[in-house]
């Protein structure tokens, strides 16, 4: 006997699936067409829903810091803002239909971002937005998107509580998924059939430094490899924990972070990592133990070590060490030095302009034809002012201050600072009062946003990505935390009419026991 519904359901199936195999063969004959890559994104999101209504979360906090970029849309956007959008619509729309009862929120964190959230639009609205990627003679739009989807991306990351046996899981989802930087950094070697993984992965920036030395090539994703060892280990052991344990394997591994950032030659970085360690050490309490000297030890003999070894080291760690009073190579010193030249003259013309910012930023919008005007290979006369050179007119200030009130003058200072006091204190109260099982965790995220605050102030810093930055150091522990833990008060005692005279008999009572007589 012949099953209809069953005979329907195939040939339903087939239906789509023949006409949809045939349409798939016919782009395959152009493959690195950019339509054909936005005919395979929409494909493949559609066979991938189903995984994202479950575990969009833990997608959005492994894509955090995995560099991961979507080739087939416009713009190559990287993969946390997709899944920035996927995840904060996908949890709206499962708070609609009931099958999530209440979201996370923390109002002081929320009325900030909202306030920066105006900012940034009411800039873009008065100074112009383009999107080069979309045809328009203006850039600049990319940046705005950019910011905007970092804020949005602390909602989507803080609405929805980790469940506390999942904790140890998106812990290291968040900080090791910047692991991937070594495919970054596999560029010059990687052999042919295997360079596809670029088209998700960006390539290496620095295959070589410009001082054309064979041994001073650079690794961009250093950077984001050693804090992915970096901040695992803390967050999950503490310095305590990896030193003092007894385990000589922990600090072994813990060693390998600042040993593969030295191949990155980024001066920057390394004051960061010392900041972070120094706070990180101070807050666990360490500098009453016995590490404190080692440490003094260590760290005077390997500047002993460096002084007489460093002109021998490749040229992407002397790089890394130029900021030292060590003897290193004189073309490497030089590219240094130029770099560091460079910003500060930046700084010096760009610091008369502030006032003119102030209450009106310059914003992002920069146009591509004055630029190849003034710095073009085509223009008659280059520009000899610091100012109009490219890095400044496109808003690559290489400071954190100057990005923020140029770009978004006295207001977008507000909204940042007040930002930041919020998520200190959100930070600390969790740190003070939150689960013991998540000290540790409490404790390095509270390290990092302080110690990115201070590299941001006086380092390096950009407005458009470092908001990312704070957003998930403060998005992951509220969600871990579900919200802001805070201090339960102590029981309060009920008071009766003669609750005085209550605690006056319960106080003297005892003093006019009888003695007990013994036999």
């Amino acid at each position: 006997m012949n099953n209809a519904p069953a005979i329907l359901r195939s040939l339903i199936i087939y239906a789509v699936i023949v006409p949809l195999a045939v349409f798939i063969g016919y782009l395959l004959s152009d493959p690195l067409d950019r339509s054909s890559f936005t005919y395979y994104g929409i494909l493949a999101l559609i066979l991938i829903f189903p995984i994202l209504l479950r575990w969009h979360h833990p997608l959005l906090i492994f894509s955090w810091n995995s560099g991961m970029c979507l080739l087939f849309l416009p713009g190559t956007p990287h993969l946390w803002l997709a899944m920035t959008a996927a995840s904060l619509g996908i949890t709206l729309l499962q708070r609609a239909l009931g099958g999530v009862k209440q979201l996370l929120s923390v109002p002081q964190v929320t009325w900030s971002l909202l306030f920066m959230i105006g900012v940034v639009v009411l800039t873009a609205r008065l100074t112009g937005m383009g999107m080069h990627a979309f045809g328009s003679a203006t850039s600049g739009g990319r940046r705005y998107i950019y910011m905007l989807g970092s804020i949005l991306s602390y909602f989507a990351l803080s609405t929805r509580r980790i469940p506390p046996e999942r904790a140890g899981v998106c812990v290291a989802l968040f900080c090791l998924s910047g692991l991937t930087g070594i495919i970054t950094d596999l560029t010059p070697i990687m052999v042919g059939p295997l360079r596809y993984i670029y088209l998700v992965f960006p390539a290496s920036l620095f295959v070589a430094s410009a001082t054309g030395m064979e041994s001073s090539m650079r690794f961009s994703g250093a950077w984001s490899v050693s804090f992915a060892i970096f901040s695992y280990m803390v967050a999950k052991y503490g310095l305590r924990g990896i030193f003092l344990s007894g385990k000589s394997w922990r600090w072994m591994v813990f060693s390998l972070s600042p040993a593969y950032l030295l191949l990155g030659g980024f001066r920057g970085f390394v004051l960061f990592y010392a900041v972070m360690f120094a706070l990180q050490f101070y807050i666990e309490g360490l500098h009453r133990t016995k590490l404190l000297p080692i440490f003094a030890f260590i760290g005077i003999s390997m500047l002993v070590l460096l002084v007489s070894l460093a002109s021998h080291l490749p040229g992407a760690i002397q790089r890394t060490l130029s900021f030292l009073p060590v003897q290193i190579n004189r073309q490497v010193q030089q590219d240094a030095n130029q770099s560091l030249d460079w910003r500060l003259d930046m700084w010096k013309a760009l610091l008369p302009q502030i006032p003119h910012y102030l209450l009106l930023g310059k914003g992002f919008a920069w146009s591509r034809m004055d630029l190849e005007l003034l710095t073009g290979t085509d223009a008659a006369i280059k520009s000899t002012f610091v100012e109009d050179q490219a890095m400044a007119l496109s808003g690559t200030y290489h400071n954190g201050p100057l990005s923020v009130v140029m770009t978004f003058g006295i207001w977008g200072v507000i909204a940042l600072v007040w930002f930041w006091i919020a998520g200190i204190w959100v930070l600390y109260n969790n740190y003070r009062h939150g689960d013991p099982a998540l000290r540790m965790v409490n404790t390095f995220l509270l390290v990092a946003f302080v110690g990115r605050i201070i590299f941001f102030f006086l380092i390096f810093g950009d407005i458009s990505y470092d908001i990312l930055v704070f957003g998930g150091f403060l998005g992951l522990s509220v969600s871990l935390n579900g919200g802001v833990s805070r201090h339960a008060p102590p029981p309060v005692r009920e008071t009766g009419k003669f609750q005085a005279f209550d605690d006056i008999r319960s106080h003297l009572q005892p003093a006019f026991r009888r003695p007990k007589i013994r036999a």
